[in-house]
């Protein structure tokens, strides 16, 4: 009984550390045509989000990495148009434990597996879109995509906020003439 109890709470342990080291995944792509040299000034146009708190966070974070790279943000007419969107789901997981693992020969044959109790648990994920157009003729040059789980504590999302933008724009300008 010691051995199954120890089995389930290090099959929980081990749930719960998958659930915390839940990593920020961040995805960018960019018009390879497209000469980033020839940026250097940008003016925000539209973020979207539920919560009206988070157009400033999101700014705020864009800002201070776009002015590490030399941008300047203007309040119109930049090189650039910046359009954010912030998008939440939930995502709902199974865990099943058991608390008979059986086995050995019993009277009428093989033993069972025992008795399992499957929960669920809800967490929410949090995406975060950074589109980068071109002022003049309106194409698209650069997406960014952060995503990962949010959490209940608002500066947790802040910094996690924060840490996805810089990642976001880690490479940031990209070298067009590269084709990786």
């Amino acid at each position: 009984m010691k051995i199954q109890k120890k089995v389930i709470v290090l099959i929980g342990l081990a749930f719960l550390l998958a659930n915390v080291s839940f990593a920020r995944q961040v995805k960018t792509d960019y018009d390879r045509a497209t000469n980033f040299t020839q940026y250097k000034t940008y003016s925000w146009e539209k973020v979207q989000t539920a919560d009206p708190l988070w157009v400033d966070r999101i700014k705020a974070a864009v800002n201070a990495t776009l002015a590490a790279k030399g941008w300047t943000q203007v309040e119109s007419g930049g090189d650039i148009s910046i359009i954010a969107m912030e998008i939440n789901r939930d995502h709902q997981i199974l865990n099943t434990y058991y608390d008979d693992f059986g086995g050995g020969w019993r009277w009428r044959g093989f033993g069972g597996f025992g008795e399992s109790t499957t929960t669920s648990d809800t967490y929410t994920i949090g995406t975060l879109v950074v589109d980068l157009f071109d002022a003049k003729t309106k194409n698209l040059v650069w997406r960014g995509v952060s995503s990962g789980m949010l959490s209940d504590k608002s500066h947790k999302n802040i910094n996690n906020l924060n840490r996805g933008v810089q990642k976001m724009f880690q490479h940031f300008p990209p070298d067009a003439r590269k084709t990786s």
